[in-house]
């Protein structure tokens, strides 16, 4: 599991500050939400609705082998290195090294950035549901022209808007959370309450099976894709220097996100499951479809654009979310010399202005992906699961780096640990977790049967080209990195195995830094 780390020069300066200017600090309740709005997407809902009573199966099954298990050691992991920025490159590279934690990092920013054209394709089909004839509003969202048009523009105001700093971004993705995700998946759920207790004909069979038919090699193909639903809770970690007491209350904002995700994940199915029939659910438009019918139902058919518009600001709340958060580790990252000095420009308000625009270039190519696609549901889908494999490949580093680190830095402080003793619960809840992992990475190659992919010859090129091309790119970039490449001006702190004199120095400067910062906080 473990290599060597290699030990070539870090080359930056420890008398520098960082070009991130400081932000104002994150508190327990904005980060769960923030964490929350990164995880949550009602957007998932239709395509666990089809299992009926055994989804809740899947969700829980999933977050005992993969939502816990990331919480966990995000937790621990975040803890350990409170000072030192990086995330999962921080992490993975503690561990394994350099070449493996810029893996780790670059693909965390590579699924985000081919993830957004998914989320934003279920922005799109909210914004089609703002008029009032619902076959027309149907048509609307599955016209690919208008699907482009809606994804660029969406996530080009939320790149403007990551533009201002985070400050920003932590109000926007805090309003939009609970406007555009907490309030419509509650309302869900309420709408779904009402209209049984009212007399109304349950679409799902409450009498069915909790535990799904394993013989069907297909159900569990596409519930594989649950584990994405899940992916983003250790995003988070980039953000723990921006918090107050992080080795304290960055715990707490996971675990009660985990919570809160779990049960709106379950709750939300279940009342979407309610109105309408398996047979009938579309993995794009459902969820829209399944409001207007309960509405319907009430006579408020005035409310479906109302709903409409708020699920569109959620998605714009989460696009914000990942905006802000990979592309800061990989700008943290490329200023101690591992990308070109092209990613490591700033705006005035500190932020990665050209590593944003390098992502929105990359959004814009992808989106044109819409030509070749037969459907907007199969390239919504297939990226999807593209998505899953790069994600799970650097969950399989993070698990890995995980129980190496207790033995190469066992003695190193863990404000928040798993097990108080030993290392056997570590074994158990990160053996899990790369398990898991391991299991969804083999499955998400395998195209689902119950959506048209077109031609398969497509999907295997995309999704084995996809993982082969951004896996090798990190190798191929470190191969011609130079040092001329390091910002003078970068703070990135050295790993703890850099047992040069200056690395250590630079190391307890950092340490003695955070710690008297923490005593006046």
């Amino acid at each position: 599991m473990a290599t060597k780390p290699d030990k070539g020069t870090t080359g930056t300066s420890a008398s520098k500050p960082a070009t991130i200017k400081a932000a104002a600090k994150l508190g327990v309740f904005t980060l769960m939400i923030m964490n929350i709005v990164a995880v949550v997407s009602l957007r998932g809902l239709p395509a666990e609705a089809e299992y009926g009573m055994s989804s809740a199966f899947y969700y829980l099954f999933a977050a005992l082998v993969f939502l816990i298990p990331v919480s966990l050691v995000a937790a621990e992991l975040a803890s350990m290195f409170p000072y030192q920025q990086g995330g999962m490159f921080r992490w993975i590279g503690e561990a394994f090294g350099r070449k493996a934690g810029f893996l780790g990092i670059w693909l965390q920013w590579v699924e985000s950035t081919i993830w957004f054209p998914t989320v934003l394709t279920f922005g799109a089909v909210s914004l089609a549901f703002i008029g009032m004839d619902h076959v027309a509003d149907s048509h609307l969202a599955a016209n690919k022209l208008y699907t482009i048009v809606v994804v660029l523009a969406i996530y080009w105001i939320a790149t403007l808007i990551s533009m201002k700093g985070l400050g920003w971004v932590g109000k926007i993705s805090k309003i939009g959370g609970i406007v555009g995700t907490i309030i419509p998946a509650g309302l869900l759920v309420v709408c779904a309450v009402a209209y049984l207790a009212g007399g109304g004909t349950s679409q799902m069979d409450f009498h069915g099976d909790f535990i799904p038919d394993f013989s069907n090699f297909d159900n569990i193909v596409l519930a594989a894709s649950i584990f994405l639903f899940y992916a983003g809770m250790e995003m988070s970690g980039i953000h723990v220097r921006d918090m107050k007491n992080p080795t304290v209350n960055y715990p707490k904002a996971v675990f009660g996100g985990a919570i809160a995700t779990v049960l709106i994940f379950i709750l939300g199915t279940y009342a979407l499951g309610v109105i309408i029939p398996a047979k009938d659910i579309n993995l794009v438009q459902s969820l829209l479809v399944g409001f207007d019918n309960y509405f319907k139902a009430f006579h408020m058919n005035w409310f479906t654009p109302v709903i409409a518009i708020a699920l569109a600001f959620g998605v714009l709340a989460g696009v914000l979310t990942w905006v802000a958060g990979p592309s800061k580790g990989v700008f943290a990252v490329g200023q101690a010399g591992y990308l070109p000095p092209l990613f490591q420009k700033t705006n005035k308000a500190g932020v990665q202005k050209n590593i944003l625009f390098i992502q929105g270039g990359a959004v814009t190519l992808l989106a044109l992906l819409f030509v070749v696609m037969p459907s907007v549901e199969s390239f919504y889908q297939i990226l999807s699961q593209l998505t899953v494999l790069l994600y799970l490949i650097a969950y399989l580093l993070m698990f890995g780096a995980a129980i190496y680190l207790r033995y190469s830095m066992k003695d190193a402080e863990r404000p928040f640990r798993i097990g108080k003793k030993g290392n056997g619960l570590m074994w158990l809840v990160g053996g899990v977790g790369f398990l898991g992992s391991l299991l969804a990475f083999v499955l998400s190659f395998i195209p689902p049967d119950q959506i048209p992919m077109g031609s398969p010859a497509v999907w295997y090129a995309v999704l084995f080209g996809g993982v082969a091309l951004f896996v090798i790119l990190p190798f191929v970039i470190l191969h011609f990195r130079k040092p001329s490449w390091v910002d003078p001006k970068s703070d990135f702190v050295p790993f703890h195995w850099q047992k040069d004199s200056e690395s250590q120095a630079r190391l307890a400067a950092a340490r003695e830094a955070f710690e008297k910062k923490s005593a006046q906080s």
